[in-house]
């Protein structure tokens, strides 16, 4: 590859991540994190009580401390709580 084929590839691949970047916050936005409703194994991140740290290590349906994101204003309708 010649060295303006590489330059062009560069820069095209950077537009792509920008506007990955701009996308997510608007989407961040529309989720809110609802605790107790996480199926084991399928948690999206660390539980709040420090069980632990990951996304995916929940080892109960539905425990307290783990959390996934929802749409915003459907957690309690799930029977979940928005703080731990």
């Amino acid at each position: 590859m010649n060295a303006s084929k590489a330059l062009l590839a560069s820069a095209l691949g950077a537009v792509v991540a920008m506007g990955a970047l701009s996308a997510t916050p608007a989407a961040a936005a529309e989720k809110e994190k609802c605790f107790g409703i996480a199926q084991a194994g399928k948690n999206d991140c660390a539980s709040a009580t420090g069980a632990h740290s990951c996304a995916g290590q929940a080892t109960k349906d539905k425990d307290p401390g783990d959390w996934k994101y929802v749409a915003k204003g459907s957690c309690e309708k799930m029977g979940g709580k928005l703080a731990k």
